[in-house]
């Protein structure tokens, strides 16, 4: 039996926004004592108004357009109706039929290829209490800090067709969020949560239709990228055996991830929309999107203010810089590393146009030599700057290198000043200092390498000082070579090229 999994997911994303979705309360009670951040409104009390929150809607429409979803001229809030310690109005101000995006799509990276993931709808609403349950079971109290805090809704189509699907759209959308600077979207500390709707069908999987397919089962409490992928692979599993021994899901139900066990434990049959009574909430008025409207939110100007996004700028970089994919990627995907090579980059074409090596216009000169310089910056950057910074256990938005000195380090290698050994102790120092390269080098007197003519003489005096090294190297042990190379950059306090020297005591020693 061929089984083809359908997955959709439902994603809730905090805005950081400095005040609540309905109340002047503070929104960023995220680390203080449990019920500090609460007032009237968000815990519920009788005769309180909600007052709309401005900045989480603009928000929440430039997320809708970042994920290409279309703005209606009219949205409104809604009353959805449900009894739980954590919602002391026993009812949640959300948005039912008339949400702030709609027809959104994403495209991610799959082993098949590109996939499109289209999104049904992005919508706004109030977050609940946060639950903290005894180790016994036995009792559980509220903290109401969370209640009342902005919360995006994204819900996509059921497009996704396996767990590493899933993940990968999980953390393109949480880059997104991210660039856009709408949410922190830490999934471990709640600001990203993720719910997984999983069924199989036999059907044709080039001819899927969906109204036929079983029905579907609800997977929450997924709090990493890493239990997206675990529990849909179990869940799918699951499902597999059930089908197997002729008894596939036959109704709606909510599972619930369980990291400990790596399990998906059953809660309850999942609700149906009717269930929770949605009406409009008659104490907010409709959100207006027509342009033609005065003080309305105003969509043509948030979509001009969008920023180049993840995808955008990893594709920019590999065909602007020639930067490779899988570097591209690791660039992109932290706005403040992009950012930092970007910058570097910018600064070198200035040098280099500045150096007048090369005839030309501006652009000439760059298209010439960008690509050596971005294969070096990339190489430094990726592989030694960061090496360095998460062994200080920094990042890279909080170094102390700055991209005008990361690009007149670059410059110096570019132009043979310093070799890779000097190179390493110069970067190490600017992380630890902040101090430009030029700087470092003579306080610490680093000079560009040893010329020629000392090496010569520095490599003839090591071999003189050490026959036995050099008959065991005749006689065949080539690893003798290292010994010398290590005598040798003793001498040269670290200062002779590697390459260099390795080349010039082969040729020596025949």
């Amino acid at each position: 039996m061929n089984l083809t999994p359908i997955i959709g997911l439902e994603i809730h994303v905090q805005l950081r926004t400095k005040s609540k979705m309905f109340c002047t309360c503070d929104n960023t009670g995220e680390n203080k004592p449990a019920n500090t951040t609460v007032c009237p409104i968000c815990m519920g009390h009788p005769g309180t108004l909600p007052v709309m929150n401005r900045q989480a809607v603009e928000w929440s429409v430039m997320s809708a357009l970042a994920i290409n979803c279309q703005i209606p001229k009219l949205s409104k809030f809604d009353r959805k109706s449900y009894f739980y310690p954590d919602l002391p109005k026993a009812y949640q101000i959300s948005q039912f039929d008339q949400p702030i995006g709609v027809k959104g799509y994403l495209i991610v990276n799959s082993k098949e290829g590109n996939r499109r993931v289209d999104i049904t709808r992005l919508h706004l609403e109030e977050d609940a209490a946060k639950n903290l349950h005894s180790a016994d079971g036995k009792n559980t109290l509220v903290d109401y800090n969370r209640s009342g805090t902005p919360l995006m809704e994204i819900v996509t189509e059921p497009d996704l067709r396996n767990a590493a699907e899933a993940k990968t759209f999980m953390q393109e959308l949480r880059l997104i969020m991210r660039y856009l600077g709408v949410s922190n979207a830490d999934m471990e500390k709640g600001h990203l949560r993720c719910d997984a709707n999983i069924s199989l069908t036999d059907q044709d999987p080039n001819n899927i239709v969906i109204d036929k397919l079983k029905p579907k089962t609800e997977i929450k409490n997924i709090n990493s990228f890493k239990a997206v992928e675990k529990a849909i692979d179990y869940e799918i599993k699951r499902q597999t055996q059930l089908w197997r021994d002729g008894s596939p899901p036959d109704q709606l139900s909510t599972r619930g991830w369980n990291e400990t066990k790596s399990i998906t434990e059953n809660q309850r049959i999942k609700e149906e929309a009717s269930d929770y009574r949605y009406f409009p909430e008659p104490d907010l008025p409709p959100l207006n999107f027509n342009p033609e409207v005065k003080n309305t939110i105003d969509v043509k100007t948030i979509k001009a203010s969008l920023i180049e996004l993840p995808q955008a700028r990893r594709q920019r970089f590999i065909n602007e810089y020639e930067v490779a994919s899988d570097n591209a990627k690791v660039m992109t995907d932290d706005k403040a590393l992009a950012d930092f090579f970007e910058q570097s980059m910018s600064e070198l074409r200035a040098w280099l146009v500045a150096l007048g090596e090369e005839e030309g216009t501006e652009d000439e000169i760059w298209q010439k030599g960008k690509a050596k310089l971005s294969k070096l910056t990339g190489n430094w950057l990726l592989n030694k700057l960061l090496a360095i910074l998460h062994k200080e256990n920094k990042t890279i938005a909080k170094a102390e290198v700055t991209p005008e000195n990361f690009a007149e380090f670059i410059t110096m290698i570019h132009q043979n000043k310093v070799n890779s050994t000097i190179a390493q102790k110069i970067l190490e120092l600017m992380i630890l200092t902040g101090k430009d390269p030029s700087v470092i080098i003579e306080e610490e007197d680093l000079t560009g390498g040893t010329d020629e003519g000392e090496l010569d003489s520095i490599i003839d005096k090591i071999i003189t000082e050490n026959p036995k090294q050099v008959e065991q190297y005749k006689a065949g042990k080539e690893t003798v070579i290292q010994y010398f190379i290590g005598q040798t950059m003793r001498a040269t306090k670290g200062q002779a090229d590697p390459q260099t020297l390795k080349d010039t005591l082969i040729n020596k020693l025949k």
